[in-house]
């Protein structure tokens, strides 16, 4: 059996060391006493840089932090995945997003060992990835080039509403064609309303995004929607002028329960593909709509050259394993239980939102894969807003506030389109809130200090375009594995997210039913209040 994390007698070393050298330190001690910090603790990884100087570490604790990599066997986890064994062991499946974006030969990991000792099942599953991707993007092309098109809405929920959403956002600067996009999720009828009424049938596009076509909220989104369509002169004849057929793509495995719906255009992916990790596959068609194929494939470029730089730099010169290892510090070391995400840009609105299902649903979790309790802490809560915004609503906490809690400073050295004055004043006000954070603030009276040594990290991409922004999602996506490996949990399955689902719908059953044994009191009286009020 796997010894535990904290099991290992490394990890006392760790605790003893930041009792001994980090729990006292001053940051703007260490810089003044040390001019190279910045040099020493950053990295250029593809499309992006990390300054993480301003952590509370230091070259002794990243050692440590390498070794207890070492000791949970970070290396043969990593391979693992890379293998296409079945790492996701609870359902007993393969963990390959990291293939939807892998060029036909390789590419950059071409070279591994691992990769040239592949199946024949690694193999073809590579070529059914690329003859999917092929058509995807053909019918993406299509899509763009159909003039009577003007309004695509996604309708899916989890990671096949937020990846999409998140990409399609970012990259607005790049659309070269004149369609609307909109995304619903939300069970709360108010969001699919609020879309139905700025839309027309006969130029909408629906894209159903459920890979079972079961999942609950997006089928009876779905159901809603082509009620909507019917009811506004669309036909279910498929050779009618405005009919469900024309209308609706079913991004899903499950090509029966589509053709039942009245939908017999699909496109599917694989059950190594989980859905926080699905914007790269067939889940990714409003992406590949908004910016085209050549674009798309620029994003599994990035993508790409960050996975290959993951899978195979030195664990001291990897970011995603140095970032990895950095949230297992401030989580169980340092006993800091949040992280703030600020990204310094409009685009990456939607980031945090992304982020906090990648990270707390992948490792939001208490027990190690065989199932043992673990007695330290996982996941951190992940949230933030975008730069500017968050400096006049929390970052007054996170100045003066009694809590430490690290942010996480995202920005770009171009702004693209609109340079000048408002992008250079964007990210100078993004340096100024790292630095305030370090240096805090005296003097003036005790109501207006700022006791500042407070941690942040700064992720800095050239521009936010398709390849910089595939990169940082991978980059993310490897960051959250590699904690994951080293408290070994199942960062791949959601049980959590099971469960209430599974609740759900028993408790439309004893509503259905008026039958209500077996339920708790709390639950009952909240169910018969609710059938109250429904009559």
């Amino acid at each position: 059996m796997t010894s535990l994390c904290h099991e290992l007698p490394i990890w006392q070393r760790l605790k003893k060391h930041y009792q001994e050298q980090i729990l006292q330190m001053d940051l703007r001690q260490v810089f003044a006493q040390d001019t190279q910090r910045l040099e020493r603790l950053s990295i250029q990884a593809p499309h992006v840089f990390a300054d993480l100087s301003k952590n509370h570490w230091n070259e002794e604790t990243e050692a440590l932090l390498q070794q207890l990599a070492k000791e949970c066997q970070l290396t043969n986890k990593r391979d693992a995945m890379l293998a296409g064994e079945a790492i996701n062991s609870s359902e007993q499946r393969s963990v390959m997003h990291w293939l939807l974006r892998t060029p036909r030969d390789g590419g950059a990991l071409a070279p591994s060992t691992v990769v040239q000792a592949w199946s024949a099942e690694m193999q073809t599953a590579l070529q059914d990835v690329h003859a999917t991707l092929d058509q995807m993007l053909a019918l993406a092309d299509r899509i763009r080039d159909d003039s009577q098109i003007t309004d695509i809405v996604n309708i899916g929920i989890g990671g096949s509403h937020l990846g999409p959403e998140v990409v399609v956002n970012a990259l607005e600067d790049w659309f070269d064609t004149g369609k609307n996009f909109h995304f619903v999720s939300n069970v709360d009828g108010h969001e699919l309303g609020h879309v139905l009424r700025r839309i027309k049938p006969q130029s909408t596009l629906f894209l159903i995004a459920s890979k079972s076509f079961t999942t609950a909220e997006t089928m009876l989104n779905a159901r809603s929607a082509r009620q909507w369509f019917l009811d506004q002169g669309g036909s279910e004849d498929p050779k009618a002028a405005c009919s469900i057929d024309q209308h609706f793509v079913a991004l899903t495995t499950n090509k029966q329960a589509a053709a039942s719906f009245g939908i017999h255009r699909t496109l599917g992916f694989w059950d190594w593909v989980g859905g926080r990790f699905s914007l790269w596959s067939a889940i990714g068609l409003p992406i590949a709509i908004a910016i085209g194929s050549e674009q798309f494939r620029a994003m599994l470029s990035g993508a790409h050259a960050m996975d290959a730089h993951f899978f195979t730099a030195p664990h001291a010169e990897n970011l995603p394993v140095r970032l990895g290892l950095l949230d297992v510090w401030y989580r169980d070391f340092c006993a800091l239980p949040s992280r703030c995400i600020a990204p310094y840009s409009h685009g990456l609105r939607r980031l945090t939102a992304y982020l906090q299902q990648l990270e707390m649903e992948s490792n939001g979790k208490s027990v190690t894969k065989d199932g043992t309790a673990l007695e330290v802490a996982t996941a951190p809560i992940v949230w933030g807003e975008p730069g500017t915004n968050g400096q006049h609503a929390f970052f007054q906490m996170l100045h003066q506030g009694p809590d430490v809690i690290p942010v996480e400073f995202i920005a770009l050295r171009d702004g693209g389109k609109y340079l000048g004055e408002h992008h250079q004043s964007l990210v100078i006000n993004a340096i100024a809130q790292a630095q305030a954070l370090m240096v805090g603030r005296e003097g003036d009276g005790a109501e207006k200090f700022c006791p500042g040594n407070r941690p942040s990290s700064f992720l800095l991409l050239q521009r936010l375009d398709p390849a910089s922004l595939g990169a940082l999602i991978a980059l993310y996506e490897h960051r959250i594995f590699v904690s994951g490996a080293i408290w070994n949990i199942n960062s791949f399955d959601q049980w959590g997210v099971e469960l209430g689902k599974k609740l759900a719908t028993r408790l439309h059953q004893h509503l259905e039913n008026n039958d209500w044994a077996g339920v708790d009191a709390s639950t009952q009286g909240l169910m018969k209040r609710l059938a109250q009020s429904s009559h």
